[in-house]
Parts: C-alpha cells; structure tokens; sequence
C-alpha cells in the first residue's frame, strides 16, 4: 500500500533514560527517509544516558530533566510536559524510558504516546521480562509497541515480534536477540502513525482503518522499516 507524504513530517520527541539504542533506530530510519517525521527533541531523565550522544551526534536538541530534583513524581511529570510542549510533537516515543508516568501525563498524550516493551503483552508487564519468560519455561519470548495507557504496559498493542526460546539462553543473550527486532519494529509503527495509517480509538489500535486484533500485527520474522 502506497501513502502519500506531502505533508509536512510529523514532530516526533523521544524520551529516553539509557543507552538509547532504539532511539538509534528510529534515528537510522528517518534519515533514511523510511519514517515521514522528524525527531525534533530527545529528553532524558539522567543526564548520563548514552542515548543523548546518539541524538548530539545526529543533530538533534537533547534537555535533562532530571526527576530527582523534584520532591513528587506529578512535579516531575509536569515540568516534562512543559518541555515537551515547547516542541509542539505529533508522536511523543518512549523509548527506554524508565519511569512510571502518572494519570495526567498519559492523558494529556491520549493516542499520540507510544512505547515498546520487551515481552510479548499481556505477558509479563513490568520489569525483567526476559527472566519471567525463561523460568517459565516459555518457547517464545518477543517485544510489542503499544498505544500508552493508564494501564501499565496495558495499553492496545500494535505490533509484535515472536523470538524462540533457545537452548542455552540466558535472560542477556535472551534481551540481545529481542532487541534487535525492536529495531524492526518500533521504526514501522512510527512510519504507520506518521503515515496516519495508524490511530487510537475508545482504547482500541486501528491500521489503515481496520481494528488491530489483541495482540497487535504479529509476526515471527521482523521485517525492516520500509516492507509494509
């Protein structure tokens, strides 16, 4: 299906608070023009975080807001929207970003807020995801991009990536192979929601005006940004 792009490209902020290997992606993908936006901000909330190099060296402003220096997590969350509203995004990413955001913020990006997590939701929400699916026993582990919800790592998902389960895997060799699809993955969700094949409604995700089934578009083999 080809979509046209006249438009002008999305406005695109991403949050991180690590090494930023999936902002690296998304990065890669829209100079290579298979994503129709542009990353206009990358934010962080420790100052140390790798992923700000990567976006210096890509030519991208990059602000600390540090949570840390705020005494409740709603300060924190409202001093984030302030710096990302003076960016004006389309899309807010999540992309590594370690903090649980409150009621307000997720609302206030209702439907133009994604995030990707390692596990193949509803499975194992939360944190290490990559043990959970080992000790119990799982043939298949993966990563969804999802809408954000109130819901943690509950809101609708868009698409998964299906890794098998290796004999001898361990949760770092298990999380290393996982994320190289996430490289796939969250870079063609962004093109879909840039493209404006892809949206949120009552709590449901939809590509290309069809309702995605539960598990989002499920795939065993990850495709790269520019297939579909």
């Amino acid at each position: 299906m080809t979509i046209a792009t006249e438009s002008a490209p999305r406005r695109i902020v991403v949050l991180i608070s690590g090494s930023g290997s999936n902002l690296q992606a998304l990065l890669d993908a829209v100079s290579a023009d298979t994503v129709h936006g542009e990353v206009v901000s990358v934010i962080s909330n420790k100052g140390d975080a790798y992923g700000l190099e990567r976006a210096a060296k890509a030519g991208v402003p990059t602000t600390v807001v540090d949570h840390r220096q705020f005494e409740t997590r709603t300060d924190f969350d409202q001093a984030l929207m302030a710096e990302i509203d003076h960016h004006a995004p389309d899309l807010v990413v999540l992309a590594g970003f370690m903090r649980i955001l409150t009621v307000e913020f997720v609302r206030h990006y209702q439907g133009r807020m994604l995030n990707i997590h390692p596990s193949l939701l509803p499975k194992y929400q939360g944190l290490n995801t990559h043990q959970r699916a080992l000790e119990a026993g799982d043939s298949a582990h993966g990563a969804t991009v999802h809408f954000v919800t109130e819901e943690l790592d509950g809101g609708p998902n868009i698409i998964q990536t299906v890794v098998p389960v290796l004999p001898g895997d361990d949760p770092k060799r298990l999380a290393d192979r996982v994320q190289l699809q996430e490289h796939l993955i969250y870079p063609q969700a962004v093109r879909w929601f840039c493209e404006s094949r892809l949206v949120m409604r009552d709590e449901r995700a939809y590509l290309d005006d069809a309702e995605l089934p539960p598990a989002g578009l499920q795939i065993s083999n990850a495709i790269t940004p520019g297939d579909a």
